[in-house]
């Protein structure tokens, strides 16, 4: 990854994460087949809702026949860590228009969040529009053919989670958590190590007392904070 910004360098950088958006877009198309969704369905659900994680959620919360406001709000609090990523996102694009702001933050993702904080430790914190909207752009499409692929193979596998499926979310994010290791050398490998750490104890003992929605919102928040006091005490 350079330090180049344009639109280009932006497909060019986004390419490594692809292959997380096929095996988890795979992932999903199969298990919503297997969830009697039709391919209309998975596309617009896809293209439309783009929210990853929170697509299963409501893919079991409709296999289970909830009612729609539990499924809006289920969907809402899983994404909600996104409204803390546009806003620390939104701080490199202060010079750009309302709308290319709402573009951006509309289709960013975990994926695309973590290489924009990776791609401004190299550009001197600096990130271009036409740069973020390749990243989002490539995982967007990415994305929803994934999900529609996924959902026609649904149809010719027997039984998907002997191909390991289940696991392919959580193998993605362990790759994201280790390029954000290594690529920050500002924050320092300790001290990211120990706000991981302690994000992690909060939302274990937070889960206890109220759900897991809520307790991943606080212990984000509260990791924030724990980092920024022990970046000043450094």
């Amino acid at each position: 990854m350079g330090p180049s910004l344009t639109f280009k360098t932006g497909v060019r950088d986004v390419l490594p994460t692809v292959f997380g958006y096929i095996g988890v877009g795979l992932a999903f198309g199969i298990v919503a087949h297997t969830s009697h969704l039709s391919l209309l369905v998975v596309a617009g659900m896809s293209f439309i809702v783009y929210a990853g994680s929170a697509q299963f959620i409501i893919t079991s919360m409709l296999l289970l026949h909830d009612p729609l406001s539990a499924i809006f709000i289920s969907t809402f609090l899983v994404n909600s860590r996104m409204i803390l990523m546009s806003t620390s996102l939104a701080q490199y694009f202060r010079h750009e228009s309302l709308f290319k702001n709402l573009l951006i933050g509309t289709l960013v993702t975990d994926e695309t969040f973590a290489l924009a904080m990776n791609k401004q430790n190299r550009t001197q914190g600096k990130l271009s529009f036409a740069w973020q909207s390749a990243a989002n752009l490539v995982a967007y499409l990415v994305w929803g053919v994934a999900t529609i692929v996924g959902a026609i193979l649904g149809g010719m596998i027997a039984n998907p989670t002997q191909f390991g499926f289940n696991f392919a979310l959580t193998a993605m994010f362990i790759g994201l958590v280790y390029l954000q290791l290594i690529s920050d050398r500002h924050l320092g490998l300790s001290l990211q190590l120990m706000v991981m750490l302690f994000v992690a104890l909060v939302y274990y003992f937070m889960i206890a007392v109220m759900s897991q929605n809520f307790a991943l919102l606080v212990a984000t928040v509260a990791g924030c904070l724990f980092g920024m006091e022990m970046k000043k005490c450094r």
